[in-house]
């Protein structure tokens, strides 16, 4: 699905204002989902300048406009492994915490209207497995959507090295 396309679907959405809007994609075999008012664009995976002493799933930055952009692999940062690159790998561009920020996903399959009712809170795993970027989880379709924080997931301490690094850029 190219970022025209989505474009449209969103505004559609938007505005028969009866659900909460969100922007899905993948990462490896799970369905993801984002506050659709926190994306600012949707672009395909181009080569990132490194930063050096950051950690691994901080893939680098990005010139967009003049704006230096970081860019978070989310399929490194949730410890789902290494990923390949390729056609259909995208980089969501997102508006957090008064800060612009890039993720990099597998693919964006769509952007989905969820009643509240179709929400339900996010299991809790104990120490042993951190739930608390998790929104909730939607079933739409017969399909399972994890519903992500993205300003809590943003804004954990580890994410503050990047601050860090960016610094200096």
């Amino acid at each position: 699905m190219s970022a025209p396309q989505v474009a449209g679907q969103a505004a559609a959405a938007i505005m028969t204002g009866t659900a909460a809007q969100y922007l899905t994609f993948t990462l490896g075999q799970e369905e993801y989902a984002v506050d659709i008012l926190k994306v600012q664009e949707i672009r395909g995976y181009d080569a990132v300048t490194a930063i050096a002493n950051t950690p691994a799933f901080i893939k680098g930055v990005i010139n967009l406009r003049g704006v230096i952009v970081p860019i978070v692999d989310l399929r490194l940062k949730f410890q789902m492994g290494e990923t390949s690159y390729d056609a259909f790998t995208v980089v969501i561009i997102l508006n957090v915490l008064d800060r612009v920020m890039g993720i990099v996903v597998d693919g964006v399959t769509d952007v989905l209207a969820c009643p509240a009712e179709q929400i339900k809170p996010a299991p809790q795993f104990g120490a042993a497995l951190d739930t608390r970027y998790i929104d909730g989880l939607a079933t739409v379709d017969g399909r399972m959507i994890i519903l992500v924080d993205i300003e809590k997931l943003m804004s954990s301490p580890e994410m503050a090295l990047m601050d860090e690094a960016l610094d200096g850029v």
